[in-house]
């Protein structure tokens, strides 16, 4: 069975006192909770030198929110992963839609940064998502599939195991909409078929997909209990202690059924 996994993508947000100040908060809320899930933050770049000692002795993990595809050089503002281990990280989150849309990022970029995660050593956490034009016209399964084929081309199927999955609808991001339990099932189901066809059956039932898109202590419940939904990505509900503790714990409860 596939361990349910809860990252908080704090986006940007807290500096390094608040950042200190909110470890050590989760630290002390999930200290006698079951083992049975697994935690990551992933808070800004400044702070994944401060997070690090605090999460020693932890069950907490220590993710970035992006990093480059180049190893080291001349790239001015840029994080290598290289960089990223020696702040302590185990996972990185890539292909953002706020990095797409933002910030210009395409498939084959992401998929340049997931390659380099993965022979790293960093745990790749890869973000798909339709917006909401792209569901009201009915193509949501022709962009997930097109997104799915771009970011992992070249991923070995020894190295597919090595990778998480976040699907992520662009419309539900922040907005407080959210997709309902079925639908996000199905597109996670959408997935690890597809995932099957490109490596293997067995491959894709063992990797891990989190669904994510305003993700809460309340709905929290519903869409972990899905088959297909592994867990979750959480923007702003990961922002404190008591609400992303609530979380987790919706995550070990269905990780029960």
């Amino acid at each position: 069975m596939r361990r349910k996994l809860v990252a908080g993508n704090w986006k940007m947000n807290k500096n390094i006192d608040e950042t200190a100040e909110l470890v050590r908060s989760l630290a002390a809320s999930v200290k006698d909770l079951p083992a049975d899930a697994d935690i990551v933050i992933c808070p800004p770049f400044v702070s994944l030198v401060i997070a690090k000692p605090l999460l020693e002795n932890t069950r907490i993990g220590l993710g970035a929110q992006n990093m480059s595809q180049q190893d080291d050089g001349a790239f001015t503002g840029e994080t290598s992963a290289r960089m990223l281990l020696s702040a302590g990280c185990t996972h990185v989150i890539l292909g953002h839609s706020e990095r797409r849309q933002f910030y210009g990022e395409n498939d084959p970029l992401i998929n340049k940064k997931v390659q380099k995660a993965i022979a790293a050593g960093l745990t790749p956490i890869v973000c798909v998502g339709e917006t909401l034009q792209e569901r009201e016209s009915g193509i949501t399964d022709r962009v997930i599939t097109a997104q799915i084929k771009g970011v992992l081309a070249g991923i070995s199927a020894d190295d597919i195991g090595k990778v998480v999955i976040a699907y992520e609808p662009v419309w539900a991001i922040g907005t407080g909409k959210n997709a309902t339990p079925q639908q996000a099932n199905d597109v996670h189901r959408l997935i690890r078929k597809l995932l099957g066809q490109l490596y293997s059956w067995a491959a894709a039932e063992q990797l891990i997909i989190l669904y994510g898109g305003s993700v809460n202590a309340q709905n929290a419940g519903t869409l972990f209990r899905e088959p297909d939904i592994d867990g979750g990505l959480i923007g702003g509900a990961s922002l404190k202690a008591d609400g992303f503790t609530a979380i987790i714990t919706a995550a070990l409860e269905a990780s029960k059924k």
